[in-house]
């Protein structure tokens, strides 16, 4: 602390200086509005892309699609035909209109999250009346696409396939 002679006195006095706190703004949640998640009896399949994991469940009698919380539609917005890939096995089987779907999705990237969301789905219809099997197999709607990141190499630098850099001399 500094130490600040009076010219009245001749005394040293301490100056403290106040520290104010500083106030945080208060975060708060931008008021989205509130959506009605199907709940009561149900099916549910798992479908699976890459590292993305799909737990689908559908609810005979109503309507909405949702992912994590959210509407398909906004969750995957930045995917073209991102609603007529998830409304094609409705389609297909004819059933548009008469399930709502919930489903948690976790892993991998948006677009996997999608397709894991659509294998999923097509096993929950399957489940729910088997015929569907027929219909959703001639499409290739129920095939796992087994396609994964290639695993890193030892001595290769860093990826699957990168060559390390050789010495000029």
């Amino acid at each position: 602390m500094a130490l600040r002679l009076s010219k009245k006195k001749g005394q040293a006095r301490k100056v403290v200086k106040k520290i104010q706190p500083i106030k945080k703004a208060k975060a708060t949640k931008a008021s989205l509005p509130e959506l009605d998640l199907p709940t009561g009896k149900y099916i549910e399949a798992i479908g699976r892309r890459k590292v993305a994991t799909a737990r689908v469940r559908i609810y005979e009698g109503e309507t909405g699609f949702y992912v994590n919380g959210k509407l398909a539609e906004n969750y995957f917005a930045n995917i073209n035909n991102a609603v007529k890939l998830f409304h094609e096995a409705f389609d297909l089987t004819g059933t548009k209109g008469k399930f709502a779907v919930s489903a948690k999705v976790s892993g991998s990237g948006v677009a996997a999250q999608l397709d894991a969301v659509v294998l999923g789905l097509s096993r929950a219809l399957v489940k729910f009346n088997p015929e569907n099997r027929t219909i959703l197999k001639a499409e290739d709607m129920l095939r796992r696409d087994d396609r994964m990141k290639e695993t890193r190499k030892i001595g290769m630098g860093g990826k699957a396939r990168r060559k390390r850099q050789s010495p000029r001399r």
